[in-house]
């Protein structure tokens, strides 16, 4: 799938996790990747020297969180006069502040609706703007299953998730005509920080809603987000897919 050699790519919260997977899949396939983080510095730099050394492209690394409209601008802005234009971007940048309704606060729903939902639109619109210009481009959004299928105790969550499936299929009918994709990976409870600070009970709970039996690993989203940005994915656009193990079902 080298098809997409010397493409420009920005992954937001891309210094962990599915971040960093996607981040290493794209600079196997050639594609220079601006890394951006918030506040894990180090393991920015680390995956960004990884990236060049292991693989032979350029990657750079900005700090910015996606709550603030001016730090989405910010890093897509200098991520085109790192690299010279964008061609992929990666919504990956998430989090969670779970509580029940009745008792989530007015700040841990606007935090994570800011986080998770407002910064795709903020880090989306000036980011098409070059990829409308050499009509070529691929936004791939990160979901969640329980966008889907919805979760006690994170009703921000997932909504902030659901929002991320309807833009997804409005920009992708904006964008079709330009040679722009736009997707949606909707994993399910992945080995990841999030999934290890859990209680093993909430584990064998959890565990028990997925039809294969077990958690999946990043390297289970990287494979198919480099799959959505690559030229073999061109008419693929709209979709919501789901890397769960089956707990969508």
């Amino acid at each position: 799938m080298n098809n997409i050699k010397n493409k420009n790519a920005l992954i937001t919260g891309a210094s962990k996790g599915i971040g960093r997977a996607i981040s290493i899949e794209l600079a196997k396939q050639g594609v220079n990747v601006a890394i951006n983080y918030n506040k894990s510095k180090k393991e920015a730099e680390e995956i960004s020297n990884e990236l060049m050394n292991a693989y032979n492209v350029k990657s750079i690394i900005l700090k910015g969180d996606v709550s603030d409209k001016n730090d989405c601008s910010s890093i897509v802005e200098e991520s085109i006069n790192a690299f010279g234009n964008l061609d992929i971007l990666v919504n990956n940048a998430g989090i969670i502040d779970d509580n029940l309704l009745i008792r989530m606060s007015d700040n841990a729903w606007d935090k994570v609706l800011r986080t998770n939902l407002d910064s795709i639109f903020y880090c989306t619109k000036p980011a098409i703007k070059s990829m409308l210009k050499n009509k070529w481009g691929r936004i791939l959004n990160i979901g969640s299953v329980v966008g889907i299928r919805g979760n006690i105790g994170q009703a921000n969550y997932s909504s902030s998730k659901a929002g991320m499936m309807g833009f997804t299929k409005s920009l992708a009918k904006e964008v079709a005509t330009r040679n722009i994709t736009v997707n949606t990976i909707t994993p399910g409870y992945i080995n990841t920080e999030t999934v290890d600070v859990l209680k093993q009970e909430q584990k064998d709970t959890i565990i028990k809603w997925i039809p294969q039996g077990h958690f999946g690993e990043v390297e289970d989203i990287a494979y198919l987000a480099g799959f959505l940005c690559s030229e073999k994915a061109k008419y693929i656009t709209g979709q919501i897919i789901s890397v769960d193990g089956g707990m969508a079902i």
